[in-house]
């Protein structure tokens, strides 16, 4: 077994997000290649967006810190802390709201 703090990992990924200069900073939580679930904390300095991508499986959204907003065609969904989103099946965006931390759990297509 292994634990860790979604809290202590969100704070370092944000400082790390507001300290580069692209916004944002990202790290694998658990998974990888070898695994077909994986689970990625995203940090994302407030006006900085992950652009408009494909969903590579089944996915979800959780909102730990910030607000975001995402985005499908002409859809979109507002997400705050403690918000759990499903990710379209399509193309979509996500735009950080306010300086904002997400863990992003997808299950690879095989």
């Amino acid at each position: 077994m292994q634990k860790s703090s979604l809290i202590a990992l969100a704070r370092h990924e944000l400082a790390q997000a507001l300290d580069a200069p692209s916004g944002r900073s990202s790290s694998t939580v658990f998974g990888g290649h070898e695994h077909q679930l994986r689970q990625t904390l995203i940090a994302l300095r407030a006006g900085e967006s992950l652009a408009e991508h494909e969903n590579p499986g089944e996915a979800t959204l959780q909102v730990l810190v910030g607000r975001v907003l995402l985005r499908s065609g002409e859809v979109s969904w507002n997400g705050s802390v403690g918000d759990l989103m499903i990710m379209p099946d399509g193309r979509h965006s996500v735009d950080a709201v306010e300086d904002s931390v997400m863990l992003l759990t997808v299950v690879k297509r095989r």
